[in-house]
């Protein structure tokens, strides 16, 4: 088929997933928080996590699972709790971190494993709720049932590819030797704020309903 009878569809999933990167969220703080404290490689493997969790959203989307999840309140309460108490656990580690940054971007202590970072962004995108809420609007009212699955995997590759290059964005500067420099100038007081922003995602996210 041709892609050219779906570019009205597709530019609406265009739109859309630019203003889903870059809206604050989880996503935001973990990349921001890997970058500042274990330098730009951690934070842009943590963009490449966020971006392969978009697949696992993408496909239990296609296969018309996403209702199933937000309708299920075992499933989405599931969801939830595990999303907020990785959340809450992320952001207490970053509230006690007693690491540190040089000015050059390199990690002193402690260090993150590239897998480490990817897992990072994967679980936080991954069990995040409102990604669950958000894909199941998207595939119910923006994509038409009878767009074919092939059509369908060009627009998760659409949202993928904005998540990780805004993410990659998001990285660069927030690695930027300059920053760098002043955030370590406040190290502590910047680490109690990215925990308590990370511990204030974990409980919004419990409290989130599925409707």
């Amino acid at each position: 088929m041709d892609i050219a009878n779906y570019l009205p569809e597709l530019l609406s999933v265009t739109v859309i997933a630019i203003f889903m990167a870059i809206s604050p969220g989880a996503d935001f703080v973990v990349i921001t928080r890997n970058s500042m404290f274990h330098g730009r490689q951690s934070g842009l493997y943590s963009a490449l996590g966020i971006g392969l969790a978009i697949w696992i959203h993408v496909a239990y989307s296609i296969a018309g699972l996403a209702i199933i999840i937000s309708k299920s309140i075992i499933l989405f309460s599931l969801t939830k709790y595990l999303g907020a108490a990785y959340l809450i656990y992320i952001g207490y580690k970053t509230f006690t971190s007693k690491g540190n940054l040089s000015a050059e971007g390199q990690t002193v202590e402690p260090k993150l494993s590239r897998l480490g970072a990817v897992k990072l962004g994967f679980i936080t995108n991954a069990l995040n709720p409102k990604t669950t809420l958000f894909f199941l609007s998207l595939f119910t009212q923006v994509v038409n049932p009878t767009t074919p699955v092939w059509v369908q995997l060009l627009y998760g590759l659409i949202i993928c590819l904005a998540h990780i290059l805004w993410f990659t964005v998001v990285s660069l500067f927030f690695s930027h030797p300059a920053l760098v420099k002043k955030f370590n100038t406040h190290k502590k007081k910047i680490e109690k704020l990215v925990g308590s922003v990370l511990i204030g995602f974990g409980i919004k996210v419990a409290v989130a309903s599925s409707q």
